[in-house]
């Protein structure tokens, strides 16, 4: 379960960027997560919720999770797809040059503190 390490990794930052900031608590956080990077959301929440607790900025704080929809790009024709739908052969063309574009990325997208 990968989720953990991601998850420690995550309050890490969020820690860094409250000493930055000077804050003395975080409320949530927005995770984008994409479609296929292999994390699953129900496991990164779970995790979050039990590491939290054991950090003072963060003990309160709630994890918002978006998906992010995973698209490919066709090098022959190029078009754009959803990979999820169809793969790594294009539904345009039927070549298989392609290129996943989005949606294995993991972003902390937003942050609400005081």
């Amino acid at each position: 379960m990968h989720e953990l390490g991601i998850v420690f990794h995550i309050i890490d930052t969020l820690e860094e960027v409250g000493r930055e900031n000077h804050l003395a608590s975080i409320q949530s956080v927005t995770v984008e997560l994409g479609e296929v990077s292999t994390v699953i959301p129900e496991y990164l929440t779970d995790c979050w919720n039990w590491a939290v607790k054991k950090r003072e900025l963060l003990k309160e704080a709630v994890m918002h999770v978006e998906v992010l929809p995973a698209v490919t790009l066709c090098r022959d024709c190029g078009k754009e797809y959803g990979t999820v739908e169809h793969g790594r052969i294009c539904p345009w063309c039927g070549n298989e040059k392609t290129h996943l574009v989005r949606g294995s990325e993991i972003n902390i997208k937003q942050i609400e503190a005081y």
